[in-house]
């Protein structure tokens, strides 16, 4: 009996150390960048092949390719989104890295804290990290991969500045986070030519992004969406939800429980045009946007604060699918 239980517990100590060694793919001390996230993803799926479906749900508007990954088998899925603006991310980095914590722990068939990765056998994971490539390649100043004449027409986009730190905007500087189909029409128009940041563009789903996560969201029809951004630790989960307040505002609790952020407060008269607004009005579906780190603001976070923003957010993924589970279809 002595040595059945010993086997036992060196059998546990060799898949947490089996685990816990294959996590170290996503880098998390340096800028990521959309050829960094690329070739990552190659090597997620050499590492964890059967479990992980890659496909490319569109392409920016200069030809970059938007990713999307399934992990999991589940009929349901949760739907999760980072860096609709070009300044955050490092909402990438964290997507990227819950991917493969999953991963990892689906491989050994382990739990995360409370929650079991066989979660993950009822309701699938679908990760988009980048949905902005060509906004998050201009942030970080790699003017050089657009052409001449784009070069040109960024700078005046950035009001000048040869530096573009503040970067929010899609390469034809339009803001994909003003530009769903729900209160659109509402949105401040302030800013009425393309931007660094702001502009909602001519009209809804002008932008190739947008568009394309919206095909995408119909094609898999997720019971959850989040989308990640920067700043605030907070979260948002209101808009016109009617008869779903009640049960989104409880999901809203919980991730607000689970990660320490603060529920945000939206004015009663809140305009909309926002990845979850969309959602939350057209698929009558809970979502939630996420703002990860402190305020920084007009610039990205810095790297400094990842490891406490990943502990913060290392269970929301599969938290969301035991939300999903319980959800009726």
């Amino acid at each position: 009996m002595a040595n059945r239980v010993i086997i036992l517990l060196l059998f546990s100590l060799a898949l947490s150390i089996k685990a816990s060694a294959e996590t170290n793919i996503i880098p998390t001390a340096q800028t990521y960048t959309y050829e960094k996230m690329s070739e990552n993803l190659v090597q997620l799926k050499n590492a964890y092949k059967d479990l992980l479906k890659i496909k490319i749900l569109g392409y920016s508007h200069f030809g970059r390719k938007i990713y999307a990954v399934q992990l999991g088998t589940g009929r349901k899925n949760v739907l999760l989104v980072g860096a609709h603006h070009g300044r955050e991310w490092i909402t990438s980095m964290l997507l990227m890295k819950m991917l493969e914590t999953y991963a990892a722990a689906a491989e050994s068939h382990m739990a995360i804290g409370k929650l079991h990765s066989e979660l993950l056998n009822d309701v699938s994971l679908w990760f988009v990290p980048m949905l902005n490539p060509d906004g998050v390649t201009i942030q970080q100043n790699q003017l050089q991969s657009f052409p001449p004449g784009q070069q040109n027409y960024l700078m005046f986009m950035n009001e000048g500045w040869d530096d573009y730190i503040r970067w929010k905007a899609n390469g034809m500087g339009v803001d994909l986070n003003r530009q769903y189909p729900a209160g659109w029409k509402d949105l401040n128009t302030e800013q009425q030519s393309p931007s660094y940041q702001f502009y909602k563009g001519k009209a809804p789903l002008e932008a190739a992004e947008a568009a394309a996560l919206v095909s995408f969201v119909n094609e898999i029809k997720p019971s959850i969406a989040v989308a990640y951004h920067t700043a605030g630790q907070e979260i948002y989960w209101k808009y016109k939800n009617g008869k779903n307040t009640k049960r989104d505002r409880a999901l809203a609790q919980k991730i607000a429980k689970l990660t320490g952020y603060k529920l945000a407060k939206p004015p009663k008269n809140a305009s909309g045009g926002g990845f979850t607004d969309w959602f939350i009005a057209t698929c009558h579906k809970p979502a939630l946007t996420i703002e990860m780190s402190y305020l920084v603001g007009d610039r990205h976070p810095p790297l400094s604060v990842f490891n406490e923003e990943w502990k913060r957010n290392k269970l929301v993924g599969l938290k969301l699918a035991d939300e999903a589970k319980k959800l009726p279809d």
